[in-house]
């Protein structure tokens, strides 16, 4: 996850959105912070995805994220406000997991390309697309957990092993790409100069396939998974029997605590305090880790 610093942020500009041939190709566009996911990339992500479904010509559809990233995960400046004021992030429209279903719910099969980072939200963004194709050299996790946060979509149980979505999302590590594929969190690991040549390889090829049986297979997939209770696991925060302990996590004093750090001494001391115990260090030498010290 990552802190948004520029408050000027041209905020037309969050998503790009090209048209290929038969496939489109949307761009997750804030590199400035790893493509952080706030609220109105979120409304212009939902944006580009309706513009892909409702165009004839397009067949499948490239997501990818500018820079040196896919995606750090959901704003954590943004989501950090809302916890400490008060409010709770939802599944309803504008929440967190409004893409992963636009995505889930297109007719066109999505692929993800990956590299840099793909952290929390964004982990869960590509687990919602039909393919992923991963950079060799990057990382993705489900690491919100160091800072108190639940899942923002609960995607993983239902990509991966009962035991590996319990490591995932209880240990909050980062995985490489070798064990991200073992893991089946991926279709194809690539060096990153050629991700995005793998992907639209993938597009073209599901693009030369009759359209109404691609379609046709997606949802048949789609439907098993929903038949298993994939969207009733998805709405998790709505279940009466989490009330109560949705509820407290967003109230625990530790994970406040650890906000309010980012608050008041920005992103980097957060960073290091969040992470000392965990790695067991002490906050100056997580830091001095960190500086590569």
């Amino acid at each position: 996850m990552s802190e948004n610093n520029d408050p000027q942020e041209p905020e037309q500009n969050l998503v790009l959105y090209k048209k290929t041939d038969n496939y489109a190709i949307i761009t997750i566009n804030r590199p400035d912070v790893l493509n952080a996911i706030n609220s109105a990339t979120t409304d212009q992500l939902l944006k580009a995805f309706t513009d892909a479904e409702e165009d004839d010509d397009i067949r499948a559809v490239i997501l990818n994220g500018a820079g040196r990233a896919f995606s750090a995960g959901g704003d954590i400046a943004e989501s950090s406000a809302r916890i400490l004021s008060g409010d709770s992030d939802s599944n309803e429209t504008g929440g967190p997991g409004v893409v992963h279903i636009k995505i889930w719910e297109l007719s066109k099969p999505v692929i993800a390309a990956v590299h840099g980072y793909a952290i929390g939200q964004a982990f869960e963004l590509a687990a919602a697309c039909d393919f992923t194709v991963m950079a060799d050299d990057a990382k993705v996790g489900e690491i919100q957990i160091r800072h108190g946060y639940g899942p923002p979509v609960l995607m993983t149980p239902f990509v991966v092993t009962l035991k590996r979505a319990k490591e995932i999302l209880l240990l909050g590590d980062t995985i490489d790409a070798k064990e991200a594929l073992s893991m089946g969190l991926v279709n194809r690991v690539v060096p990153e100069k050629d991700v995005m040549e793998e992907a639209e390889s993938i597009a073209k090829r599901i693009a030369s396939l009759p359209k109404k049986t691609v379609q046709m297979n997606k949802a048949l997939v789609n439907r098993s998974y929903e038949l298993s209770g994939f969207r009733s696991a998805l709405n998790y925060r709505d279940d009466a029997n989490f009330a109560d302990l949705w509820k407290e996590s967003q109230n625990d004093d530790e994970t406040k605590d650890r906000l309010k750090v980012l608050q008041e001494k920005g992103w980097d001391a957060f960073r290091n305090e969040r992470d000392a115990n965990y790695h067991g260090r002490s906050v100056e030498e997580e830091k001095q880790a960190r500086e590569g010290k």
